[in-house]
């Protein structure tokens, strides 16, 4: 089986000019198959404040109301989209930007508010794989934004790190597929504040142990969920490292945490 990469870029990554070229640069050097995801919340948050729109977050993750629906759509499938497709094609590379809207490729259902009302927010249901497939097969690459859609065509905000797991779960029956989670941390840090305390790996052991004695950040939780979850479905490697290192990566190194279900 060949191989491909489930990339999903976000945070400071996205928001730095020479960390997203730097990214971008060692995808091309590389030579790999490659399915380009991202978020930007950080830029929707930014712009929300000029914007005066009210922003909310429970447990990390944001209420999506209908100005939020709509800014979202503008920053994700818009100005960040095109800026990561303009890097690619500056890096002689075809790529192509998608959101789950464009030939219905990703397909989610509204979440249920019966516990917390997170407002246009998408539980994916259904990943068409044969889309990215078709692209992976002329060389283009598809750079996904988390905007999915209803099968009643409403738009929806959906988790950047949860759509790339769907992605590479759906391709992992024709690929030996590998997801990596890029952003501004070096890993997964036994100390928040110290970039050099790396854990190298983490199965699914440590991570419950680490859990119930509060080892971890909050907001790496949901991450490794997903993580998890991803390689209980096929996907054959998951890794969370610095985006800086990604060209590290491709030469054999093995930069950041390695997460395993053993």
């Amino acid at each position: 089986m060949e191989d491909l990469y489930v990339i999903k870029i976000g945070g400071e990554t996205i928001n730095s000019k020479d960390s997203l070229k730097a990214c971008l640069k060692a995808i091309s050097t590389s030579g790999k198959k490659v399915v380009l995801v991202h978020g930007g919340g950080k830029k929707v948050t930014e712009l929300a404040q000029k914007l005066f729109i009210p922003q909310q977050m429970v447990e990390g993750r944001r209420i999506t109301s209908l100005e939020t629906l709509e800014l979202c759509t503008m920053v994700y499938a818009g100005l960040i989209n095109k800026n990561i497709v303009a890097g690619l094609s500056a890096e002689k590379l075809l790529a192509i930007g998608l959101s789950g809207a464009d030939l219905n490729c990703i397909v989610s259902k509204k979440r249920d508010a019966s516990v917390i009302n997170y407002g246009f927010v998408g539980d994916i249901v259904k990943v068409d794989k044969t889309v990215f497939e078709n692209f992976i097969s002329q060389n283009i690459i598809p750079v996904v934004n988390s905007i999915s859609i209803s099968e009643e065509g409403e738009l929806l905000n959906t988790n950047a790190d949860v759509m790339a797991a769907e992605i590479a779960k759906a391709m992992s029956d024709k690929y030996k597929v590998h997801l990596l989670y890029c952003f501004e941390k070096s890993g997964v840090l036994k100390d928040i504040t110290d970039e050099n305390s790396v854990i190298p790996d983490i199965s699914k052991t440590d991570f419950t142990h680490m859990k119930e004695t509060k080892k971890i950040a909050d907001g790496m939780i949901p991450k490794l969920q997903t993580a998890f979850r991803a390689l209980y479905h096929g996907v054959d490697e998951a890794r969370i490292l610095k985006s800086d290192a990604l060209e590290n990566y491709f030469t054999n190194e093995n930069p950041g945490t390695n997460i395993s279900l053993h």
